[in-house]
């Protein structure tokens, strides 16, 4: 994945915080069952990769940090992102705006705070644990980077640069649900191998792989190549539920599924670059995912 090296970064789309903290805990915006490592287990299997802290609870955001910090300073062509992975982050924040922006009429941009170690959120206080997520209560996206490595050492990806703009399409991938109204489809229906919970995880990455189809229509990717989706289904594939439970426990429960499995995530980030088109991901009308 190359972005164009003259490319202008528009960073005020990234509010930095990282090194600031999170301040005084409001707790989290969702409370889960269990404890110990099981309760640790379905905590992130619930998490990764999704809105997952939910709008329940009471918690605001935050705001004070709002803007760009140093990535005004480090982030500023396309040359940037080629070699930072917060710049990659913020370019490629840029691209999707830019995609869904031409692709869902009434569009609302969302910025995503990057943080480390805890941040304040709408949806409640949250640590570097939960993986990235979009909190709907204030529509943001919100990135510990060192979640990427996380991706590689303990969810068993390749990694890779394209891998890392996956995690970011997904994420944005929830906005747009949350903006056309499908997030409140979900209800309380939230487990299970065919429940509304997985049907939006497997749209949003449906709709990660259609922004992949027409990223370089946008201003600031240059190239992605067939090694470039061959790391993002690696990616899709290593946060599947199933792994995450035979790695976790050594089982598989179908029934306490939240994401869909590897090759569900595979399939419908698939479905969307090829076709590129996100009529094609309305995994809620699917009989089979």
């Amino acid at each position: 994945m190359k972005f164009r090296t003259r490319g202008t970064i528009d960073t005020s789309q990234v509010s930095d915080r990282r090194g600031m903290g999170g301040g005084i805990g409001v707790g989290r915006g969702v409370a889960y069952g269990g404890g110990g490592i099981a309760g640790m287990i379905v905590l992130v299997v619930v998490l990764l990769l999704n809105n997952g802290l939910g709008t329940g609870g009471g918690g605001t955001s935050s705001n004070a940090f709002d803007g760009a910090g140093e990535l005004s300073t480090n982030c500023q062509t396309g040359a940037d992102a080629n070699q930072r992975t917060d710049c990659l982050v913020t370019a490629v924040v840029n691209s999707v705006q830019e995609y869904w922006s031409g692709a869902v009429q009434g569009y609302a941009p969302a910025s995503t705070v990057l943080f480390d170690g805890q941040v304040s959120t709408g949806c409640g206080v949250a640590d570097s644990s939960v993986g990235p997520f979009y909190c709907p209560a204030d529509g943001q996206v919100y990135l510990d980077l060192g979640f990427y490595d996380d991706l590689r050492t303990r969810f068993g990806a390749q990694g890779g640069r394209f891998a890392e703009a996956y995690v970011v399409a997904h994420e944005y991938g929830h906005h747009v649900q949350d903006l056309v109204g499908t997030e409140a489809k979900v209800g309380s229906d939230r487990e299970g191998p065919k429940s509304a919970s997985v049907r939006l995880e497997l749209q949003a990455d449906c709709f990660a792989g259609v922004w992949a189809a027409h990223a370089v229509d946008t201003s600031l990717i240059a190239e992605i190549t067939p090694a470039d989706i061959t790391d993002g289904l690696d990616a899709a594939a290593s946060v599947g539920d199933d792994r995450i439970q035979r790695a976790a426990t050594g089982q598989v429960n179908r029934e306490s599924w939240t994401h869909g499995s590897s090759k569900q995530r595979q399939r419908w980030f698939s479905t969307g670059y090829q076709t590129g088109d996100p009529n094609e991901c309305d995994t809620f009308a699917a009989d089979a995912l």
